[in-house]
């Protein structure tokens, strides 16, 4: 390692090398994962991914955020897909305006970036109806996120729906686009047990339908200890260092979807402020105590709740605290503070990825 890497990991208070697992590769176009990282056209990555909401911003701003994004160390934008707002009605679509998600990602692209796109579709993130139409309550017999047919054909016709759109435009990594990772569902494992075993095989269900739909890149699922194979258990959060006990399989590598750069602000409670230095301090953490390889910050520009599209209470400046505030200027020390950071580990990659952990303990409440 450079004196600059060195350097910048002792002010931290942290130094190590990591451990290279030894797992099989899992194939997925030009993406595949083995237990250490994602590997993207045969090379190990250490990636930072941001968090931009297409529908949360306007389309002008959009090429300025990602711009920002870039600039500040982001490797990968992370976003979303809303699908009250694209299924308004069951078979009508909308994918005009703040809703263009193919123009969006064709920006992410444009600027040389990765896209991680989370399907769900139910997405929560502080949105109306979790983002589930609302014209759902009119399906017959039908109850959501769970073992039953009604919801799973409607959920599995939208899925099918984004993904197709996708490969159309040849967006996906296995086509030579900025795609490299998909989501399906969000946060299950918080309500899984009170669906019992219906709750299981509706986690089955759905890993086992976002894969035939066969993008050639890894699918991921936050939150979910029970994620089938081949699809990626994830961590959000705020101390993923801490708390994420680890992939479920020794051929998964350690990846945190949602680092949370400050947290949901509903009418009249305080603003939550996370320092720079605690976002930084978590993120290596993760990188060093968890072999992590993926952190995305959420948010990493929060935007604007337009209209009534916030959660019940939200306001709407959306993670305002974030790199990128509201309107997407620059907020500091955040924005910079994580921008030396990134650099300082992308000096540090190849160590990061290929080296072997070694702890030696300096006396009490030490160690290197």
């Amino acid at each position: 390692m450079g004196s600059y890497c060195g350097g910048w990991w002792w002010r931290t208070g942290l130094w190590a090398a990591v451990v290279l697992a030894a797992a099989a590769v899992v194939a997925g176009g030009n993406v595949t994962y083995d237990g250490r990282s994602l590997i993207i056209d045969g090379e190990r990555k250490v990636l930072f991914s941001g968090s931009i909401h297409y529908p949360r911003s306007t389309p002008k701003m959009w090429e300025s955020l990602i711009g920002k994004a870039k600039e500040g160390g982001i490797d990968v934008i992370e976003t979303y897909v809303f699908w009250n707002l694209h299924e308004p009605k069951p078979g009508q679509y909308d994918f005009s305006g703040r809703n263009d998600l193919v123009k969006f990602i064709k920006e992410v692209q444009a600027q040389g970036l990765y896209a991680c796109l989370r399907i769900g579709p139910f997405i929560e993130s502080e949105w109306t109806y979790g983002g589930l139409p609302f014209w759902l309550h009119d399906v017959p017999d039908i109850v959501y996120r769970t073992d039953n047919e009604p919801f799973k054909k409607y959920m599995q016709n939208f899925v099918t729906k984004i993904v197709d759109m996708m490969k159309a435009e040849s967006l996906y990594a296995s086509q030579g686009g900025p795609i490299i990772l998909s989501q399906v569902e969000n946060e299950y494992g918080n309500v899984e047990a009170a669906f019992q075993e219906e709750g299981k095989a509706y986690v089955e269900w759905a890993a086992k339908m976002a894969v035939d739909l066969q993008t050639g890149v890894p699918w991921v699922m936050c939150k979910q200890p029970d994620a089938p194979d081949p699809v990626i258990n994830s961590c959000n959060g705020m101390r993923c260092g801490e708390t994420f006990a680890g992939p479920n399989s020794p051929s998964k590598p350690a990846l945190w979807t949602e680092n949370w750069t400050s947290f949901l602000q509903r009418y009249g409670e305080e603003t939550y402020l996370r320092s720079a230095q605690d976002i930084a301090f978590h993120t290596l953490l993760f990188i060093i105590a968890k072999n992590g390889s993926f952190v995305n910050y959420y948010m990493y520009h929060g935007g604007t709740n337009f209209g009534r599209s916030g959660a019940a209470y939200m306001v709407t400046q959306y993670y305002d605290q974030a790199p990128l505030d509201e309107y997407g200027l620059i907020r500091e020390p955040k924005w910079s503070h994580l921008k030396e950071m990134h650099a300082a580990v992308k000096s540090c990659s190849s160590t990061l990825l290929n080296g072997v952990q070694t702890n030696i303990s300096l006396g009490q409440l030490q160690q290197v």
